[in-house]
């Protein structure tokens, strides 16, 4: 079961590469899911470079959370 059906809180944090998927998901299913969208690609960064990619979802992740 999800979070949502739940009623719990959820965001999903998506790379920029997948922005037009995300929407078409989001128009086939009905539903608006709270996104946080960072710069792809992921796999060729260092540790050093996702922390800090993950520092900078992380503000907007905690609104999203906080305001469900």
């Amino acid at each position: 079961m999800t979070f949502d059906a739940k009623g719990l809180p959820g965001v999903s944090i998506v790379t920029t590469e997948f922005r037009d998927a995300v929407a078409v998901q989001s128009r086939a299913l009905g539903f608006e899911p709270a996104v946080v969208y960072v710069p792809h690609p992921v796999q060729n960064r260092s540790a050093e470079e996702l922390a800090a990619v993950a520092d900078a979802a992380l503000p907007q992740a905690l609104e999203y959370l906080v305001s469900k």
